[in-house]
């Protein structure tokens, strides 16, 4: 009951929290611009970032957002440009997970990196913005908190000026990433047009009277679409995304390819649901959205497997990796259409949360090799178990969990989208192509991570290495985000629960 006597503002405070973090570290860098305690800048940005978690934690227990419970329910705030519900604490909760492993394992990736507090609070306020993006219900809050998170990613990518990859890379994430913003303002303006309103449940509410702009509301949709692909890594705007991985540190790698991924797909859950109902808006435009979704499932996740089978670079085939694993989210919005179809969003909302954990730690794992020396391609990593049982052992776990293989937290979150996918085909059999495409994604996925394990556990070392070091903070990391990848099969009842709650509550 605490949490209702607050004032309603005070239901941001996961988003607010990682705000004032942000400032903190600011206030630290002006106290002293040139410090390199890296104790104290990590440290903070930890601290704030398991606040936010555990806010939003104890929010969704507390039944906050939750429909049907007494004295509890969504919360609107700014005349509803923000909504905190289920959806949104959800994923607030994998913002603040992945913010805090990426914290914890910067405190060592950047032992002898300048510009580290500036860092940690670009890192922060790119979470603030994800996490806002999650409440946002207004295409201009969307839009406000897109660029938030944007503006910070850029530059994080390319943090390391002394490296001409990385500088290139930001170069490149930079410029893909202004032409997909100017897409999806663009398509705010046309939608705008069309129903005179950028708030969801308004553009909702007014599609009836928008039946002589079909094309201009359904072109609008389409560019919206466009924006979405970019921040999820979705075909055909992932070309960003192999070069921004590559050349990005490690942690950053781990953060765009999970956080900002999901907040990617929290924003198309919500905007697809609340603004554009698939009944009232096939009446408008002609068309049913959700076969672009069909579409672009099925493309992304072929491209990206296909892609990562052909990479002897081990950080691209993870950035190509996480393309295919956002085609099979994807499908979380394809089924939107059927029967059920609420129930398979949840299974991708499901996948999200696993997929947090378990590619965060693989791109820590590069992180750690690079900390080592160790080179890039499959053959550098040849028996690097002889010396990191540990770590090999938890990237053993990431890879095997990735590619669906069980008693791994991927397997189940795979399983239950499969599953549910199947059930909905039922009532469109389209979606047995989808879930076809899913099962010869998934298969060819373990030839790619298997070849890495078959690097480190099987396969000899090409050359003799020095004694290697153990990083805290990286290890830490590590072993904690592939004790939460088997540890979360057993919890997955409430995650479960959790996720379908969340996506049928929205689900119009």
């Amino acid at each position: 009951m605490a949490v209702l006597e607050l004032p309603q503002w005070t239901a941001l405070a996961p988003a607010l929290i990682l705000a004032g973090t942000a400032l903190v570290l600011f206030l630290i860098d002006s106290i002293d611009p040139h410090s390199t305690n890296r104790t104290l800048l990590a440290g903070t940005a930890i601290v704030g970032s398991l606040a936010s978690l555990a806010v939003a934690v104890w929010y969704l227990a507390a039944g906050v957002g939750a429909t049907g419970i007494e004295n509890y329910g969504i919360i609107q705030i700014m005349d509803g440009q923000f909504v905190v519900d289920q959806l949104a604490l959800y994923f607030m909760i994998i913002i603040a997970i992945v913010t805090a492993l990426v914290s914890v394992a910067s405190h060592d990736y950047l032992r002898d990196h300048t510009y580290q507090a500036e860092y940690y609070s670009l890192v922060v306020l790119a979470a603030t913005g994800m996490s806002m993006m999650a409440a946002s219900n207004s295409l201009v809050t969307i839009f406000i908190a897109l660029e938030l998170t944007s503006l910070p990613s850029y530059a994080l990518v390319a943090i390391l000026k002394d490296n001409r990859g990385s500088v290139e890379a930001g170069l490149k994430y930079f410029l893909i990433g202004a032409l997909s913003s100017a897409i999806f303002v663009y398509g705010v303006s046309l939608v705008y047009g069309a129903t005179g309103s950028l708030q969801l449940t308004d553009i909702a509410a007014n599609l009836g009277d928008a039946s002589e702009m079909g094309g201009l509301l359904g072109l609008g949709i389409l560019m919206l679409i466009g924006g979405i692909a970019f921040k999820t890594a979705s075909v055909p705007f992932h070309f960003w995304a192999p070069e921004a991985y590559e050349g990005a540190p490690a942690p950053i790698s781990a953060f765009l390819s999970s956080a900002s991924k999901a907040a990617g797909f929290v924003l198309a859950f919500r905007v697809f649901t609340t603004a554009f109902p698939i009944d009232a808006t096939t009446d408008v435009i002609g068309v049913d959205w959700t076969l672009a979704f069909v579409i672009l499932a099925i493309v992304t996740m072929t491209v990206g497997n296909f892609a990562a089978a052909t990479q002897e670079n081990v950080k691209r085939m993870l950035a190509y990796s996480s393309i295919g694993h956002a085609g099979y989210v994807l499908i979380g919005l394809a089924a939107l259409s059927a029967e059920g179809g609420e129930l398979v969003m949840g299974a991708a909302m499901m996948h999200l949360l696993v997929y947090g954990f378990m590619n965060t730690g693989a791109f820590l794992f590069v992180g750690l090799a690079e900390h080592w020396g160790v080179g890039r391609t499959f053959e550098d990593y040849n028996g690097l178990s002889q010396q990191a049982p540990f770590a090999s052992a938890a990237m053993a776990i990431f890879m095997f969990s990735l590619a669906g293989l069980p008693p791994f937290g991927g397997f189940w979150s795979k399983y239950f989208l499969y599953t549910e996918t199947l059930n909905a085909a039922a009532d469109s059999t389209i979606l047995l192509a989808v879930a076809a495409a899913l099962v010869v994604n998934s298969v060819l996925s373990l030839y790619y991570y298997s070849r890495l394990v078959k690097a480190l556990w099987i396969e000899e070392p090409i050359l003799d290495r020095d004694r290697l070091t153990q990083p805290t903070g990286l290890y830490a990391a590590i072993i904690a985000a592939a004790v939460m990848t088997v540890l979360i099969l057993p919890a997955f009842g409430p995650i479960a629960d959790a996720a379908t709650e969340a996506a049928a509550a929205v689900v119009v």
